[in-house]
């Protein structure tokens, strides 16, 4: 039944992509008890996405805070319903590094993301959906409740591309193909990525944002064109 009130809540919130992730066995420490994810995507503006060729902007900057507002407000009001529906339910922040010595959060969005179906991780070690690419902004909730799993995607969609790999400017990326479980160092060097954003771009959220790479994906272009 909450799968009923789930749609309306995207539906409140303007949400068109979301999906229940099968997490067995995946959480670990105080967050062990929860097996299924809600994971959801915003799309990121397209014109202001397409900027980010050369690093981050001041309306990117402004576009990231008001997204990540979205994120939050539509996971809380996920959590309330499943805990209205006797359930416990715990909403990742949409961007915070809980094991900053790591650069790591509680939980990757990308893992319930790929879970439920709503896209693959691309060479750029980001969510590539296929409607939008990596233009979007991720939220997931992590629960308890009894439900029906969507199916996964399993497999990278890149193909031979390797834009992304060829613009990052700190040469973090690796150009490997993602696969579940795959360790994140195979894809990214993220203290590479994280000291050159640090170095460059620190006055956009304390160095956390760059872009480059993702402006890059042709999957993401594509809805430039299509404008």
């Amino acid at each position: 039944m909450f799968k009923n009130e789930l749609a309306l809540i995207a539906d409140a919130h303007q949400c068109t992509l979301y999906g229940i992730a099968d997490l067995e066995g995946i959480p670990t420490g105080d967050l062990a008890g929860f097996h299924r994810g809600v994971a959801f995507v915003f799309q990121m503006e397209s014109w202001v996405m397409d900027q980010l060729s050369q690093g981050p902007t001041d309306a990117y900057s402004v576009l990231y805070k008001q997204v990540n507002l979205r994120i939050d407000a539509m996971s809380h009001e996920i959590v309330r319903g499943l805990e209205r529906a006797g359930c416990n339910a715990f909403a990742l922040p949409a961007s915070v590094r809980s094991d900053p010595e790591n650069i790591r959060g509680d939980f990757q969005h990308k893992t319930a993301a790929t879970r439920a179906g709503l896209g693959w991780v691309g060479r750029n070690c980001q969510l590539v959906t296929k409607k939008w690419g990596p233009w979007v902004r991720l939220g997931t909730v992590l629960t308890d409740a009894p439900l029906t799993p969507d199916r996964p995607i399993e497999k990278s969609l890149c193909g031979k591309c390797d834009q992304c790999v060829a613009t990052c400017p700190a040469s973090a990326l690796t150009g490997s193909d993602w696969r579940p479980g795959i360790e994140r160092d195979a894809l990214l060097d993220a203290w590479a990525c994280d000291h050159y954003k640090k170095t460059h771009f620190n006055h956009y959220h304390g160095g956390h944002n760059c872009g480059i790479c993702t402006q890059a994906c042709p999957h993401g272009q594509k809805t430039v064109k299509a404008k």
